[in-house]
């Protein structure tokens, strides 16, 4: 399935997609609008098929750095962009940055976490 993608804009959505996860898996997708290889990123990720009920949240860390800088705090990650999380029991449970973003894996990805094998 090619999801679609939610702007993330404020941080009543990270509560949300927090508690949403405790039942299915949520992508963070940071996404810095004046960088070719964000662009690239997420050219990728837009394409990606993931498994049916995987919601993704898009964020345009330009716009939005304080939610960026929270994304970072509360998943205890680095801030990286681009930047692609998985969000499963309010948890990253991986993240990846740069080239090293791509469909096929993020798809693998989301299907272990599915399967139990995080």
């Amino acid at each position: 399935m090619i999801p679609d993608w939610t702007p993330l804009t404020d941080a009543r959505q990270l509560d949300e997609l927090v508690l949403l996860s405790a039942s299915q898996p949520q992508i963070i997708f940071k996404h810095s609008t004046r960088c070719s290889i964000s662009s690239t990123a997420w050219n990728r990720l837009r394409q990606a098929d993931l498994p049916a009920g995987t919601r993704c949240y898009y964020l345009d860390l330009l716009s939005y750095r304080p939610l960026s800088a929270a994304i970072a705090e509360k998943f205890s990650v680095t801030h990286e962009s681009p930047q692609v999380l998985l969000i499963r029991d309010g948890v990253c449970v991986y993240d990846e940055s740069h080239l090293g973003i791509t469909a096929d894996e993020l798809a693998e990805q989301v299907n272990q976490v599915l399967s139990g094998q995080e």
